[in-house]
């Protein structure tokens, strides 16, 4: 039977995670860095996120071949206060420095109940949602956020000054699945419209505008112009104060001072996270929240689906099944992203 180059590929977790840190040793990280870039791209594949997988090796490596981003940072932290923490990047990659955020958060909001830390000087970091489970898995909910580079035009404007920037929440459940919740300021993603327009398809006018800020069905128009944030004008002030938090007050680059990666792939982007987690331990037992959690998911549940086949969700559920179906069978790669994953393993060290 003949396959399509590109069609995916199952491959086993323990296989992927071997070649996936061997693949950023290649590119000039270390050993430990490595794992724990992979450890944050390979639960992304997990939940089916597979735009912010080991995908990103081709965008990460580019960089990190050239200097974009610094393959040999040392992030550094440092105690502000009991509960808050600064994490400096160092212009490393975006996921060795939001996990360096996120277990600093964790160690003092553990300690004091509730904690943030605020990152500067990263890059892309990956999906919210691999944090998220972290935290849940801790005992922590959490909000955590990250700016972004330009795409979406201030509400009524015709430029791009402000980023898609993701926001998430988690909640833990001790007896079962947590919430989980991981969403971007635009209405799509950018790669939808680059999907659409490699098909000849139109898009929803909802989607994106054309250059001059009007809404647009077509989709070469729509990626000379700008996204569409969720809510209108609401999603719009929700990216500011994404970016208020991630950027501003973490002293990292905000808005049109963010670099493109694309546009300037050899300097810093300078991007921001923040990462804001509660202790859910010090509120009740671990029995008293899985009631609560078990009980909320069921009131959510029992209500009668719209449509034959599609009952309700409670957001996280359709990632936490791909987890563990991927787990159980292998996870889906696409063969070029594998064939990129050797290349750059090649140049590891032995």
């Amino acid at each position: 039977m003949n396959t399509r180059v590109n069609d995916p590929l199952r491959v086993p977790e323990s296989e992927l995670t071997q070649l996936g840190v061997k693949a950023f040793q290649g590119l000039g990280l270390s050993l430990a860095d490595a794992q724990d870039v992979c450890r944050i791209l390979i639960m992304a594949d997990l939940f089916g996120l597979s735009t912010h997988g080991l995908s990103r090796v081709e965008s990460y490596g580019e960089r990190l071949l050239i200097k974009g981003i610094n393959p040999d940072a040392r992030v550094k932290v440092e105690r502000l206060a009991p509960a808050m923490v600064r994490v400096d990047g160092d212009n490393g990659v975006g996921p060795l420095v939001g996990l360096r955020a996120l277990e600093a958060a964790m160690q003092v909001a553990g300690e004091c109940g509730i904690g943030i830390a605020f990152a500067r000087g990263s890059n892309h970091f990956g999906p919210i949602s691999p944090y998220s489970l972290m935290a849940a898995e801790a005992g922590f909910a959490s909000i955590i956020g990250s700016n972004a580079t330009t795409t979406i035009a201030p509400w009524g404007g015709t430029d791009a000054r402000l980023g898609n920037s993701p926001l998430g929440f988690g909640v833990p459940n001790p007896g079962g699945a947590p919430f989980l919740l991981d969403m971007a300021m635009s209405v799509v993603a950018r790669a939808k419209i680059r999907n659409a327009f490699k098909r000849g398809e139109s898009i929803p006018a909802t989607w994106a505008t054309d250059k001059q800020g009007l809404p647009t069905s077509d989709p070469a128009q729509a990626l000379d112009g700008f996204l569409l944030p969720i809510g209108g004008h609401k999603g719009y002030g929700l990216a500011l104060l994404v970016d208020l938090f991630a950027g501003l007050l973490s002293n990292a680059a905000y808005l049109t001072h963010v670099k493109s990666w694309v546009d300037a792939p050899d300097e810093p982007q300078n991007l921001g996270h923040f990462f804001i987690l509660i202790n859910t331990r010090l509120l009740g037992s671990t029995t008293w929240l899985t009631e609560r959690m078990n009980d909320f998911a069921a009131i959510l549940h029992g209500s009668p689906a719209a449509e034959d086949g599609k009952p309700v969700l409670v957001p996280g559920e359709i990632e936490l099944a791909k987890m563990k179906d991927q787990r159980e069978n292998g996870i889906h790669m696409l063969a070029d992203v594998m064939a990129l994953l050797h290349k750059h393993a090649a140049n590891a060290p032995v």
